[in-house]
């Protein structure tokens, strides 16, 4: 089963960027963000992946 979203910490590993980029792509509108709770959000696979492949990605 493929995992279809991941914290931020996991997504900074699977897209090899540091932890703030994360966030920062979040800010950017680069990244959506999944609010679970006040201390839980996740980041979409799929949407890493067509941002990987769209070249915004330095």
């Amino acid at each position: 089963m493929e995992m279809k979203y991941l914290r931020a910490k996991d997504m900074a590993k699977y897209l090899n960027i540091g932890l703030s980029t994360v966030w920062l792509y979040s800010k950017e509108g680069k990244l959506t963000p999944k609010k679970l709770s006040a201390r839980v959000t996740l980041f979409s696979v799929e949407e890493a992946d067509n941002l990987i492949n769209s070249d915004e990605v330095a």
